[in-house]
């Protein structure tokens, strides 16, 4: 695995801009909930099939956090029960390399401190 050299020292400016990243994706759930919105627009209970664990009211909760910083959309089609439908939006896809990153780290650790 990379790591930044030795004298790459982050300045206030990079911590600040590391805790607004952490502050909008904080949490157990935001990063699962938006790895299940890349493929595409999905009903709030496949969102909550595919989240593991997580409840209803946490999943409304976090779905409203993340419209609110713009990377979920949610779309409500007329119909009678009305359909809500979220999808991730273009500033979502910013995140790829950060999960692709996470990811890749995951497989390092798990297999460090696990050994599998």
């Amino acid at each position: 695995m990379d790591k930044p050299p030795d004298n790459d020292v982050c300045s206030n400016k990079d911590l600040l801009a590391v805790r607004d990243a952490l502050d909008v994706l904080s949490g157990k759930w935001k990063l699962q909930i938006l790895i299940a919105l890349l493929n595409g627009a999905i009903r709030f209970k496949e969102i909550a099939k595919q989240v593991d664990g997580i409840s209803d009211r946490m999943l409304s909760k976090e779905l409203k956090e993340l419209e609110a910083n713009q990377l979920v959309k949610r779309k409500v089609i007329d119909a009678f029960p009305p359909i809500v439908e979220y999808k991730a939006t273009s500033h979502t896809k910013s995140l790829h390399t950060v999960i692709y990153a996470l990811k890749e780290w995951g497989y390092f650790h798990r297999k460090k401190i696990l050994g599998k």
